[in-house]
């Protein structure tokens, strides 16, 4: 293969790792945009106060996002840098996947919290801890990438 061919190949992981870390916080942000249009609806129903909260609930997914660029960073300097092609694809591919998903389920989780929060008023700050915990496995995967391939 020509130098050429493998920056080529590594930049599919760079895409990868942007695309479905994007994929996944829409799906997110789409799954818990439905949840709280639903509870803000429910609230309107009932002459209640509808919680402006639930919009941080929404937008909680789209971090993941932000760390699939840094990783597509990452990974188009290490291409340049001459770092092995297979590995590059690998960690956008893999990568990807668990930020996305990590993204997904955080707007699951998400939805669930706007529904909990707009019925009762309460919980706040657990249903953001829950939240941060989900985020996490996102930003572990795009220290452990760092770490898997800075040259």
């Amino acid at each position: 293969m020509t130098p050429e061919e493998i920056v080529s190949i590594s930049k599919i992981g760079a895409a990868a790792v942007l695309g479905l870390s994007a994929l996944g916080s829409a799906l997110g942000s789409g799954v818990a945009a439905l949840a709280a249009i639903g509870s803000w609806k429910k609230c309107y129903a009932q002459n209640k106060l509808a919680p402006f909260m639930l919009v941080a609930f929404i937008g909680a997914p789209l971090s993941q996002t932000i760390y699939g660029f840094i990783v597509m960073l990452f990974i188009l300097n290490a291409a340049a840098a001459g770092a092995y092609w297979a590995g590059l694809l690998g960690a956008g591919l893999f990568g990807g996947i668990a930020m996305g998903a990590s993204a997904w389920l955080q707007g699951r989780a998400g939805a669930a919290a706007a529904d909990a929060l707009a019925e009762t008023g309460q919980g706040t700050a657990n249903y953001f801890m829950a939240l941060g915990v989900i985020e996490t496995v996102a930003l572990f995967v795009l220290a452990f990438i760092y770490q898997a391939i800075k040259v």
